[in-house]
């Protein structure tokens, strides 16, 4: 699956010491705006605790978790959408990707450049959202123009795509992200067509102190009652705390410094798994001596497309798939066991893949 999350914010808020933590690819992180010019790209593994219970039961030679792509974007600053800052070409970047991760510097600490002079979490998140909204204003209103010229045809499709830019123009016009408006599921498909940066699925990271990590703090209350209406996940996560996370060498201490500020688990993690599900994608994974490894799909993809995951001759010459809940088979404990239960389905072409389905597919090319 190629679907990318992309980090936005404003300089110096803490995306490239993020993106560190999250990929093995080491941005470069400094205390200056504009430290990042070209975007990073990172493959990152997907934490899931389903793999280690399958790894106990069939005792495999190697385990492969899925993977998703996290870009680390330039900090955008007021001004992007008309070229500052290098503002056209990270605009740019930030369209390439599906879904949106948007660090909010919601810590105090004098050491840390703000390029704004203070630290104001809905000032940034605004400047943001302008910036993004009159690139989208600019995109739309050139695809008005283009349509204006073909309108005369009659065409129904055309008349319809005319009447939604003009409402999502209206709606940027007013100051609301395309996301925020309003459309039924046919409209839906014209406005995907327009590619709108605003449109992109959106996810809210607070960074925060060490002391803040757990709880939040005032400016995390801010950003969540700022987006209440905007049906997007508020994660808090600490970067610098992350940081020091993954310099420690051995799971025993990780553990031991997660002990110690009362976490369950990095926040990287939380961040990981969320972002997998901002991108609409879930997990099935298939089952061996050789291997056990998680598959990554698209919600609502049928047996045929999941089997193309693996290889195109999969999706080409299907026959069938052999399916197994993850809940049966590790409760009965093997496959011949799930079979003697009568949970072992065999499913056909138009069979839609379930998260944690355990699949093995025939197939004849």
């Amino acid at each position: 699956m190629a679907l990318k999350c992309g980090i936005v914010g404003l300089p110096n808020v803490g995306k490239s010491t993020l993106f560190n933590c999250l990929s093995n690819a080491k941005a470069q992180s400094a205390n200056f705006p504009f430290c990042t010019i070209e975007p990073n790209i990172g493959t990152i593994s997907v934490p899931d605790p389903r793999l280690e219970v399958l790894e106990g039961i069939a005792n495999p030679q190697k385990v492969l978790p899925t993977t998703m792509e996290i870009v680390d974007i330039a900090g955008l600053v007021k001004g992007a959408s008309k070229g500052e800052g290098l503002g056209n070409q990270f605009l740019a970047n930030i369209r390439e990707t599906d879904a949106i991760i948007h660090v909010i510097r919601c810590f105090d600490d004098g050491n840390i450049i703000h390029v704004d002079g203070d630290v104001n979490p809905i000032r940034d998140k605004e400047i943001i959202d302008i910036e993004l909204q009159l690139k989208d204003l600019d995109t739309i209103e050139k695809k008005i123009s283009s349509l204006a010229r073909v309108l005369k045809t009659g065409d129904k499709d055309l008349l319809k795509e005319n009447e939604i830019a003009h409402k999502i123009k209206e709606g940027l016009e007013q100051g609301k992200s395309v996301r925020a408006l309003d459309f039924d599921e046919k409209e839906m498909e014209f406005v995907k067509k327009f590619q709108l940066i605003t449109g992109k699925p959106v996810l809210y990271l607070c960074n925060v102190d060490e002391a803040s990590v757990k709880s939040g703090n005032a400016y995390v209350d801010l950003v969540k009652a700022a987006v209440k209406d905007e049906n997007a996940e508020v994660l808090v996560i600490g970067a610098k705390i992350e940081s020091d996370i993954t310099e420690l060498e051995t799971y025993e201490e990780r553990q031991m410094f997660l002990d110690e500020l009362e976490l369950d688990e990095p926040g990287v993690n939380r961040l990981i798994r969320s972002a997998y599900s901002l991108l609409d994608l879930q997990t099935y994974f298939t089952v061996g001596v050789k291997e056990v490894r998680a598959w990554t799909i698209t919600k609502g993809m049928t047996a045929p497309q999941a089997a193309g995951v693996i290889h195109t001759d999969f999706e080409k010459g299907f026959i069938r798939a052999e399916v197994m809940k993850y809940n049966d088979f590790t409760s009965l404990g093997s496959e011949n066991a799930v079979k003697d239960a009568g949970k072992f389905k065999v499913e056909g072409k138009e069979y839609v893949v379930e998260d944690g389905d355990i699949m093995h597919f025939r197939f004849n090319v």
